[in-house]
């Protein structure tokens, strides 16, 4: 070991959004912040992750604009896709915004510090196994790293995850998805987009688990239409690899030959060799570290925050768990993250919105529930720009005279619905009553205004829905 005389109030294992975030946050409220950094400052989540695979999935609807364009008389020829460029673009996207973090950070006076960070006890970390620094307090925010199951090892050619997706240059003509839950589905609905013969299996009996089923419906029917192949309540039991591709062996004999397989079933967290020493923090089970709802661990002084905790693998969950360990350990007054209303986004075609309560949750809860939904289809400016797919749904608590109280959650399923959630997330959150809510207009002609008339319709006196 190195010994260092470098001392920080506060060291960050990780720089991915929970830990770029806690870094921002403390230095922000001027507290000496170090980073440990592996790889650089972004994480997954923007070198591997939501950013490069939203930018995929953007090349997926300017494909769609285009082969769509006669419809509102733009004449062109066939489009074709050259992934490579695709790839380039994504490149300088993800580029541009780490070297904008990375600046960010500097100019709070973040000292970053590239190699692999072990927190080893009694608040010190050590960087590839050598030098070693302090902090008054440890935030542990590693991440994640993609799962893979028995008979699927990875290749980086047939069998593959989403960080060999995200790194392609060329597109298959076939691919199985393993998984059809956020991810496998937002990469099944791009690469059909451009083109790809799609197979998903999931093990699950739906597409889309944990989403409300009538947000889960319309996904499912509109990948039904485009052709997709979906495969529900199955499980993989093997592959056969040929000359070109695999065969996939799957449910009870069935099989499918494909180019390659994305195996696409969730994450695990990246805790390996990151305790060592005299370290005292637990991990559960299954490699995750324990915290309580401050994001606090078994040693004192020490935090876990983002994907390496058994909470929402979401960047913005990270973000909210980074105010939550930094505000601790300020010692400001915290409000723990309230993890069943936060808000999640899935990127498919047709996008998918939610916060709070599904219909199933709410009444499996005990709650009494009103519940009013209304198709894009009778929203002018769906209409107008051509994407008339999807829902909005509002489940509220029904009071004791029979009429809809407290916002319980808002589904959503249609066009650009994860740029529509705000106000939704926002009633679910502050626990605002259908009537309180119906009161604020919407602008017109808009998509939001179909979560508006939603909403009036629950007060009992709907305009466009009964």
């Amino acid at each position: 070991m190195i010994a260092t005389s470098k001392n920080f109030d506060v060291v960050v294992i990780g720089g991915g959004p929970g830990g770029y975030a806690a870094a921002l946050y403390g230095a922000s409220a001027g507290l000496s912040v170090c980073v440990v950094e592996k790889e650089k400052v972004g994480g997954t989540c923007l070198h591997r992750g939501c950013i490069p695979a939203k930018e995929f999935l953007e090349s997926a609807a300017v494909f769609r604009a285009v082969e769509s364009a006669k419809e509102f008389g733009v004449l062109t020829t066939p489009p074709s896709i050259d992934f490579s460029i695709t790839q380039n673009r994504k490149q300088r996207v993800v580029d541009q915004l780490w070297k904008g973090l990375s600046g960010l950070m500097k100019g709070r006076k973040i000292e970053i510090i590239e190699g692999f960070g072990a927190y080893i006890g009694d608040g010190k970390v050590e960087i590839d196994g050598g030098e070693i620094v302090t902090g008054d307090s440890i935030i542990l925010a590693a991440g994640s790293v993609p799962r893979t199951i028995p008979g699927f090892e990875i290749d980086g050619e047939v069998i593959i995850t989403s960080d060999e997706v995200l790194a392609m240059s060329e597109l298959p003509e076939s691919v199985a998805i393993i998984g059809g839950g956020a991810i496998g589905c937002e990469f099944a609905s791009m690469m059909s987009d451009l083109g790809v013969k799609v197979t998903i299996l999931e093990a699950m009996p739906t597409l889309l688990a944990g989403c409300d089923k009538d947000v889960a419906d319309v996904v499912v029917r509109s990948f039904r239409k485009r052709g997709i192949a979906m495969h529900t309540g199955v499980a993989v039991t093997g592959h056969a690899p040929g000359e070109k591709g695999t065969n996939l062996f799957f449910g009870d004999g069935s099989s499918v030959h494909v180019d390659k397989v994305i195996v696409s079933v969730g994450r695990r967290p990246f805790s390996e060799k990151l305790l060592g020493g005299n370290s005292s923090v637990n991990l559960d089970q299954r490699g995750f570290v324990q915290t309580d709802e401050y994001m606090r661990t078994s040693e004192e002084g020490v935090f876990a925050i983002g994907d390496l905790v058994a909470t929402a693998q979401l960047a913005h969950v990270g973000f909210a768990e980074a105010i939550v360990a930094i505000k601790t350990i300020l010692g400001e007054r915290t409000i723990p993250v309230d993890y069943v209303n936060v808000p999640w986004c899935i990127y498919t075609h047709p996008e998918v919105a939610f916060a709070g309560l599904t219909e199933e949750a709410a009444r499996n809860a005990g709650y009494d529930v009103i519940v009013k939904k209304d198709p894009f289809g009778g929203n002018s400016r769906a209409r107008i720009i051509g994407e008339t797919e999807g829902v909005v749904k509002v489940v509220a608590e029904k009071r004791a005279d029979g009429s809809a109280g407290r916002i319980l959650g808002v589904h959503m399923a249609g066009p650009w619905v994860t740029e529509q959630l705000g106000m939704g997330y926002l009633a679910v959150n502050w626990e605002a009553t259908a009537e309180e809510i119906a009161h604020f207009i919407q602008p017109h002609p808009t998509l939001s205004e179909t979560f508006g008339e939603t909403v009036i319709a629950l007060t009992g006196r709907g305009l466009h829905v009964g």
